[in-house]
């Protein structure tokens, strides 16, 4: 088993090296792969931040119906229907329980748009400016989500 992991290794290393060469000696397909990379990277980081938003909504959804629930099972307290406001909390809890779930997925899901953001080149000075632009924009959607999950804390 080792020497078929052997084997693909240095096929492996041995491929690396003839695209490096390649990419050295084709310093346009070099650029070409860059901006493939960089439109990957922006296209992930659109999807998370729209998975983000959906959850987000979701989660606000789930904040409504905790109320309107909680609402019922305190009318139904006040008029002595304990067996119908014991369902309501049960809801209630239900509810609650979803939205614990989806907030550990919002917050799971902000890691992963955090480490993609870290994961970028840092410097923009050799972007084209409408990519630097793009990348300015996607890190105010994303800081602009992370406030009004900090305000709902």
């Amino acid at each position: 088993m080792s020497s078929a992991a052997d084997w693909l290794e240095q096929l492996e290393a041995r491929l690396e090296q003839q695209l490096d060469a390649f990419l050295q000696a084709n310093p346009a397909q070099e650029a070409l792969l860059q901006e493939q990379e960089r439109r990957e990277r922006r296209q992930r980081q659109r999807q998370l931040l729209q998975q983000a938003e959906a959850l987000r909504s979701t989660l606000l959804r789930l904040a409504a119906d905790i109320r309107q629930w909680r609402d019922r099972a305190q009318r139904a307290r006040a008029a002595g229907a304990l067996d119908l406001a014991g369902r309501a909390d049960q809801q209630v809890n239900q509810l609650m329980e979803r939205g614990r779930q989806q907030w550990q997925a919002l917050e799971q899901l902000g890691q992963q748009v955090q480490s993609n953001t870290n994961a970028r080149p840092s410097s923009t000075a050799n972007e084209p400016l409408d990519q630097a632009w793009a990348r300015f924009e996607l890190d105010q959607e994303l800081e602009q989500l992370r406030r009004q999950q900090n305000q709902r804390h």
